[in-house]
């Protein structure tokens, strides 16, 4: 597999502290530049961008995928197995409020992963997965 690229995504909040706290510190993020508007964060090597925005209305959509009902949009990242345990871990142990608990999707599938959705605190969904054999990322 060729060496990803580092990719970017800005994305609105309503509370930069509290982006601060959940980026920087619940899910360990280091922090690059910001200003009275924004933050970068160090996202497992790739540059987003909490930018200070008003609420969005009706963000309620959610298609079906394997039995559940996945929040689009949606990002994340795949993570290394031991890395999304260790993840999940730590969010239930800090009390984070899953849209989806971490499970097992597409058991004994092609495409078999971990993943686990959740809200940051302004309401962007967040999905994290993580795959026992990575060549399985894009198997049909």
């Amino acid at each position: 597999m060729p060496t990803l690229a580092p990719f970017h995504l800005a994305f609105p909040v309503d509370d930069l502290a509290a982006a601060r706290r959940f980026y920087g510190g619940l899910l360990g993020c280091p922090e690059g530049r910001s200003s009275a508007e924004w933050i970068d964060f160090d996202f497992f090597g790739h540059q987003i961008v909490a930018h200070l925005a008003p609420p969005r209305a009706n963000r309620d959509h959610h298609n079906p995928v394997d039995g559940h009902d996945v929040p689009v949009p949606h990002f994340g990242v795949v993570l290394d197995w031991d890395q999304f345990q260790t993840l999940a871990a730590r969010l239930r142990e800090q009390g984070v409020k899953f849209v989806i608990e971490p499970y097992i999707r597409f058991a004994g599938q092609v495409g078999e992963q971990a993943t686990m959705f959740f809200h940051d605190p302004a309401g962007n969904a967040l999905e994290f997965k993580s795959f026992r054999d990575r060549s399985q990322l894009f198997a049909k």
